[in-house]
C-alpha cells in the first residue's frame, strides 16, 4: 500500500494531536515499513504518522544522513525526557509543506524514551541534526508544523533542496 503524504498548513490531520500506539502488531509494523518507503522515495530524513494520514504517535527517522553510519529507526510513542540548554538555529523544510523553508531554533541535544518495533522500551541520546529530526517529527505528533516556529520563511521551487525533515 502506497502512502500519500499529507500536505498543507491547515490540514486537519497535520493539526491534530496524535494518540499513543497501544499495541505493536503486524498492521503497525507494515505501516512503519510503508512510512520508511515513502520517506526514502521523497528523499526525507523523517516522517511522522500524521504525515502518512494516521494520528498515532509513531515516527520514522533517517539518522547520520549520507554517512557510513546511516541508520533508519522506527520510534513508537517517542517522548523527550530532557533537552539540552544549548540551542542552535538551522534551516528546516518539511515533506508536508513542499517548497517552504525556514530557520528554526531547537535544542542541540536530547534524551529520548521510545518503544522499538520489537516492543522494547529504549532510552537514547541524540545530538545535532539527529536531535533536530526528532524534535521536528515529535512536533508533528502534537499538531505543530515547523512554520509555527520558523523565522524567515522562504519558498523554494527548485529540486536543489534535499533531505527534508
Amino acid at each position: 500500500m502506497g502512502i500519500k503524504i499529507e500536505t498543507g498548513r491547515k490540514n486537519k490531520i497535520l493539526r491534530k494531536a496524535s494518540k499513543p500506539v497501544e499495541r505493536i502488531n503486524k498492521e503497525i509494523k507494515n505501516f512503519a515499513l510503508d512510512m520508511i518507503k515513502a520517506m526514502k522515495e521523497e528523499n526525507g530524513v523523517g516522517l511522522a504518522a500524521p504525515q502518512a494520514g494516521r494520528n498515532i504517535r509513531m515516527i520514522v527517522c533517517r539518522f547520520n544522513v549520507n554517512t557510513v553510519n546511516e541508520l533508519i529507526m522506527v520510534l513508537i510513542n517517542p517522548k523527550i525526557i530532557e533537552l539540552s540548554k544549548e540551542l542552535e538555529i538551522a534551516e528546516e523544510g518539511c515533506l508536508s509543506l513542499p517548497g517552504e523553508w525556514g530557520m528554526v531554533e531547537r535544542a542541540k541535544g536530547l534524551l529520548l524514551q521510545f518503544t522499538d518495533l520489537k516492543g522494547s522500551e529504549r532510552v537514547l541520546e541524540f545530538f545535532g541534526f539527529n536531535a533536530r529530526i526528532i524534535q521536528h517529527e515529535i512536533d508533528h505528533l502534537d499538531g505543530v508544523l515547523f512554520v509555527d516556529k520558523a523565522h524567515e520563511i522562504t519558498k523554494e521551487t527548485s529540486k536543489d533542496k534535499v533531505a527534508h525533515i
